[in-house]
């Protein structure tokens, strides 16, 4: 009857769908490859009849992706109390970049970073938002509000009423507001080249010029790579930082590049990405930079030779 093979094929499309909910949930590269493997593993586990039983392997296969990064939000908390230094999420090269040469091929399954669609809802300064919100409102807030998935099924995730995950995406609404919803900035990418300019000059008046005064810097080095252990404040210190910086970092090359979708910059030395910087810009000037510089959170950005 053909249908075998076309439900295979059904199940083996959703999976682009899954990566982009799971590195929305967990900002995660890796994660959200476990968690989608996770849930396809559960899904072939199922005896055949089961699977028969199942109308929607879809929303079946989101439901159980959606779960698995409830319990992972849950332990990343404990986690990230010991981590060393701030957590960041993981930045995202333009699809034409990624490390692995993108796409398909005969032996698998394009790389997982290579399907997340680059929006606002993974921009940097909208995943740090994500990160200050509870497990079920963030769960509750990204697939309803970025996924439009109506609250009736939310409720199989949760294990909550439809009102109660209603009560939940609206509270993540309000954290979202509060912490002012990134919207495009016209002229994002000449600040970036601005301040690139800047701190390869070491041109320390520009820098300050170029940051708002109450500017923050967060890096990430999670032990593994020299970062400030927690944020630099003010626009005057940050630019102070980033020339100190430069002045010890000989041979390091900067390049702007898209990050998670919008203008950034990337520091390498002799080939390899060291750090990767996303900003947030407003009225013309940078008012938040977030520096990862852990090697396990960039291997996106490393290229195959």
């Amino acid at each position: 009857m053909g249908t075998v093979g076309s439900r295979t094929d059904e199940i083996a499309g959703e999976r682009r769908q899954l990566i982009n909910v799971a590195y929305r949930l967990l900002g995660s590269v890796t994660e959200a490859e476990d968690a989608v493997q996770d849930a396809y593993a559960r899904w072939y586990g199922l005896s055949p009849s089961r699977r028969e039983e199942i109308r929607s392997p879809g929303a079946w296969l989101s439901t159980v992706t959606s779960r698995i990064c409830l319990d992972l939000l849950g332990s990343a908390r404990a986690r990230r109390e010991r981590y060393v230094g701030a957590w960041l999420p993981e930045p995202l090269p333009d699809r034409t970049e990624w490390g692995h040469a993108g796409g398909a091929d005969a032996t698998g399954p394009a790389d997982p970073a290579d399907q997340i669609v680059l929006d606002e809802s993974v921009s940097m300064a909208f995943l740090v938002v994500l990160e200050s919100m509870t497990p079920a409102e963030r769960v509750a807030f990204v697939l309803h509000d970025v996924f439009r998935y109506p609250f009736t099924e939310i409720t199989d995730v949760l294990g909550r009423t439809p009102a109660a995950c209603k009560q939940l995406a609206a509270s993540a609404r309000r954290r979202v507001s509060a912490a002012r919803a990134p919207m495009p900035a016209p002229g994002r990418a000449d600040v970036v080249r601005h301040v690139k300019e800047a701190w390869e000059t070491k041109d320390i008046a520009a820098l300050v010029g170029l940051l708002d005064p109450a500017a923050v810097m967060t890096a990430d080095g999670g032990g593994m790579a020299g970062a400030a252990l927690r944020p630099v404040e003010g626009g005057a210190r940050i630019a102070q930082y980033m020339v100190a910086i430069a002045d010890r970092a000989h041979g390091l090359e900067l390049l702007e590049r898209s990050v998670n979708g919008v203008p950034g910059l990337v520091a390498q030395r002799a080939g390899v990405v060291m750090t990767v910087a996303a900003f947030d810009v407003s009225d013309g000037r940078v008012t938040r930079i977030w520096a990862v510089r852990n090697p396990e959170k960039l291997r996106p950005w490393a290229r195959e030779e």
